[in-house]
């Protein structure tokens, strides 16, 4: 199963997420009984009445989260909310999945204050999310998913719409997205889009619950049949869309899976082969998944050779500046390529062979949960080669039979 959290139109905060798993199909009493639990590990703050109800936003009928709490203190340091979310988890009957991601949440979003204001996790203060708000979105959102078993399934979300224009907050005005949002996404592989108006989309609590739920960013829905959908609300309209946040459960096609990558593309025809390999083993080492070279005729029939790269979006700036570096090529042509790949996992397999034992790194691919095919990796099989005596090609077959046997396959 798949769950594809899509914000590439209205953003993400912490309460669209609850609202949307509530709407989707989570007990929001146990939700509701879990947070209880929360306030009372939080001095100062009263919640007065929670519920989740019905809404419509510019024509989508979604659940919000209604709220009405007293607060007798505008800031906290992290310290202080951090602990109540400890406090809380251990009395709450939770997976470990469950305690482990908003404790991740949390962290995250005290990471994220610490490297903006220089200071240590200990002493940080918390302003805009100081209130119970953030215990109830990180302990609601974990009673939530763990009540719809989602930590068991697969994980994605779309680019994440964080909005444009300024904010005024507690250290006064700012470009938005704030340095909170921007340092949380930062190396997360989470893509961001401005969206589709001058305001706050997506929130620090939002972001940090996100990050700490995927690493996956998908441009387009996996492959996958829909069993559910959830839309939860936030609290501002806008004119021209809805603001709602629609996550969508589904069984995902068992055949392929599915990603985006990066194609990096140039040519060169005053490069030497020699240059043209040293270039391949720097590229995969910084990452690429894959290098091709291909030779063409270019303009006034001059012999050229095209270098096409395929990478993810962490590594491509590095890359396009070692293609840059390497060949002296003026311009690298990018591109996004959906790509459907079978399922498969690198493992770490000890085979024998003339005597001796051998630790081997072998891609295995699947059908499902059948052992579809597997591939070892050629530069274990020159290590054996080298060191047993034979050709590559017979210790290829050597090891071929020792891994069949290891996997049991016929």
């Amino acid at each position: 199963m798949v769950l594809v959290i899509d914000s590439q139109i209205a953003g993400i905060s912490g309460d669209m997420l609850l609202s949307a798993l509530v709407d989707l199909g989570a007990d929001k009493s146990k939700i509701i009984k879990a947070i209880k639990i929360a306030e009372d590990e939080l001095s100062g703050s009263t919640i007065k009445n929670i519920n989740f109800g019905k809404i419509k936003k510019n024509g989508i009928q979604a659940t919000e989260l209604n709220l009405d709490i007293h607060e007798k203190t505008h800031e906290r340091q992290g310290i202080e909310i951090q602990k109540c979310i400890e406090r809380s988890l251990e009395k709450i009957k939770l997976s470990d999945k469950a305690k482990s991601f908003a404790i991740s949440s949390i962290t995250v979003l005290m990471k994220a204050e610490s490297k903006i204001h220089g200071s240590p996790l200990s002493s940080i203060h918390f302003h805009e999310v100081s209130s119970i708000d953030t215990v109830i979105d990180i302990v609601g959102t974990a009673v939530a998913l763990d009540d719809l078993k989602l930590f068991d399934d697969e994980i994605v979300t779309t680019p994440v719409a964080v909005g444009g224009g300024n904010l005024t907050f507690s250290h006064g005005t700012t470009s938005n997205p704030a340095s909170a949002i921007l340092e949380i996404f930062r190396d997360s592989n989470i893509a961001i889009s401005g969206g589709q108006v001058k305001d706050e989309l997506t929130t620090p609590t939002g972001a940090s619950l996100l990050t700490s739920l995927t690493k996956t960013c998908l441009d387009y829905y996996p492959k996958m049949k829909i069993k559910s959908i959830g839309y939860g609300a936030g609290n501002k309209n806008f004119n021209g869309f809805s603001n709602v946040l629609k996550i969508v459960h589904g069984e995902k096609s068992k055949e392929f899976q599915h990603d985006t990558v990066k194609v990096l593309e140039t040519n060169v025809d005053d490069v030497s082969g020699e240059i043209l390999g040293n270039m391949i083993e720097k590229i995969m080492d910084a990452g690429a998944k894959d290098v091709t070279i291909s030779s063409a005729i270019t303009k006034k029939g001059r012999p050229t050779n095209l270098v096409s790269v395929i990478c993810d979006s962490k590594s491509m700036n590095q890359i396009i500046e070692l293609l840059v570096s390497e060949t002296g090529t003026l311009g690298v042509r990018v591109r996004s390529s959906e790509r459907f790949t079978v399922p498969r996992s690198i493992e770490k397999i000890s085979i024998g062979i003339h005597g001796s034992t051998f630790d081997i790194q072998c891609k295995i691919s699947y059908d499902g949960a059948v052992i579809k095919n597997f591939k070892v990796e050629s530069d274990d099989i020159k290590i054996i080669s080298n060191s047993i005596s034979q050709s590559f090609k017979k210790t290829e077959e050597l090891v071929r039979i020792a891994v069949k046997q290891k996997l049991g396959l016929k």
